[in-house]
């Protein structure tokens, strides 16, 4: 059997739309979490593969989950984390779960409705959060929020990405009730520019999308640790500047990200507004989303 290493596409925790244990993160902390990134990237890589047959991708996802657990030290994303977590004597339940989400991805090429996209980040997006949360020991009262931005994260991808998830894998997570609202078509997401009835959808979900990523706000105010509540602020900074493009760009004719200075001045500016909100005490207030 191929080794997932080989799988890999190259992309790293330096090629995310958000903060990957950066320079943020309390040092003691980046090597568990950096591990655990490199085993979801992983397996990511081996769902989202163009060539290799879907048995082939299970049974390679199979065989991560079971060195995770003990059986075998052939896939060293699986040894590595394997490691990294019993020296903090640590469950891997939250990459377990996010292998569940790799299961789906491939097997499940639509979505029927916006609640199961959110069940498919249930297991792609929320794990992520919870396991950060889990290594520096913070309640599981923060879950709530976590998830909320965890899942928006998720969510602004899969519309950034629309265009090339459907060329490249057939693969469509707009809920085909949202399309047929607008009158969309899926076949729409394979033109170089979105019609206006899939340009509305993709629009329109966006704006739904805000709103899930304004429950997150009260993130920052409930995580104990300094260094992480910095961190989750520049990373809900960076979520909210891309939203607003997804409310207003084409996905499929532009690229809906964010270059060097934004990504510097959402950061210093998400950081600032965290340090100034602990200073005050003050708690964030969810602000209202126009259209909603």
């Amino acid at each position: 059997m191929t080794s997932a290493s080989e799988l890999r596409s190259g992309k790293t925790h330096r090629d995310e739309n958000f903060p990957v244990a950066s320079w943020i993160i309390h040092p003691r902390h980046r090597a568990l979490i950096l591990a655990f990134y490199n085993f979801v990237r992983t397996a990511d890589d081996i769902a989202d593969h163009a060539s290799l047959p879907e048995r082939e991708k299970l049974d390679l996802l199979d065989l991560l989950e079971a060195e995770l657990l003990g059986h075998g030290d052939s896939q060293k994303e699986a040894v590595m984390l394997r490691q990294a977590l019993a020296e903090r004597a640590m469950s891997p339940r939250h990459a377990l779960d996010v292998l569940i989400a790799f299961r789906m991805d491939v097997t499940k090429l639509r979505y029927e409705t916006w609640d199961e996209v959110i069940h498919y980040c249930r297991y792609s997006a929320m794990p992520v959060g919870r396991f950060v949360l889990d290594v520096h020991g913070e309640s599981t009262s923060t879950w709530a929020a976590s998830d909320a931005l965890c899942a928006g994260l998720q969510i602004n991808n899969h519309l950034q990405d629309c265009g090339k998830d459907y060329r490249n894998l057939d693969r469509v997570y707009l809920p085909r009730d949202a399309l047929a609202a607008s009158g969309a078509s899926i076949e729409s997401l394979g033109e170089a520019r979105a019609p206006a009835p899939l340009l509305n959808c993709l629009h329109s979900l966006a704006v739904r999308n805000e709103a899930l990523l304004n429950e997150s706000k009260p993130l920052g105010a409930v995580v104990q640790d300094f260094r992480l509540g910095l961190e989750i602020s520049v990373i809900q900074a960076f979520a909210d500047r891309i939203v607003r493009l997804l409310r207003v760009r084409d996905p499929l004719s532009r690229r809906v990200h964010l270059n060097t200075i934004e990504l510097l001045a959402f950061g210093f500016g998400g950081m600032a507004g965290e340090v100034a909100r602990r200073a005050t005490g003050r708690r964030p207030v969810s602000k209202p989303v126009a259209g909603a």
